[in-house]
């Protein structure tokens, strides 16, 4: 189980900062590629931490097959996001401050399947997203992604 906090007075101190990947994956169709968290009921793209050993963008490679079963290649960065007023605290007492990644990757094979991190797998129309919940770091994370900003994010 996690806990998001965001910009919450009341949100326990960060002990650690583990590098983290994000992927904005788009289908033909311009679907994007989430997934349902089983650690915090909220909609996401998918990714996770990079492993020692790994260039980052194996990371994303990884993790997308990972959480989703889709096959991936990275094609570019999205953006930074280490914003310390966003901490997530973990059953075992962790508390992580935000450091993702966020890269652009494009599908080349795989079928939809969930993981014991996603208990839901979508494409989802760009049209859909709103009725979603989405937190709002992974929704920042997704407008970057979709407008194709000439310059990545950082922040």
């Amino acid at each position: 189980m996690r806990i998001d906090y965001f910009r919450d007075p009341q949100a326990p101190k960060a002990t650690s900062v583990v590098p983290s990947v994000t992927a904005v994956v788009r289908n033909a169709a311009g679907a994007l590629l989430l997934i349902h968290k089983t650690d915090n009921n909220l909609w996401a793209l998918p990714g996770g931490g990079h492993d020692i050993g790994e260039s980052i963008s194996d990371t994303v490679v990884r993790e997308v097959e990972e959480e989703t079963g889709i096959q991936v290649v990275v094609s570019g960065v999205v953006g930074l996001y280490t914003d310390p007023e966003h901490v997530m605290a973990y059953d075992d007492g962790e508390v992580r401050q935000q450091f993702s990644i966020c890269f652009r990757a494009d599908p080349m094979g795989g079928d939809l399947r969930t993981s014991n991190e996603s208990k839901e797998v979508r494409w989802v129309p760009i049209s859909g997203l709103d009725s979603l919940t989405i937190h709002p770091s992974m929704r920042l994370r997704i407008e970057h992604g979709l407008s194709h900003r000439a310059q990545p994010y950082i922040g």
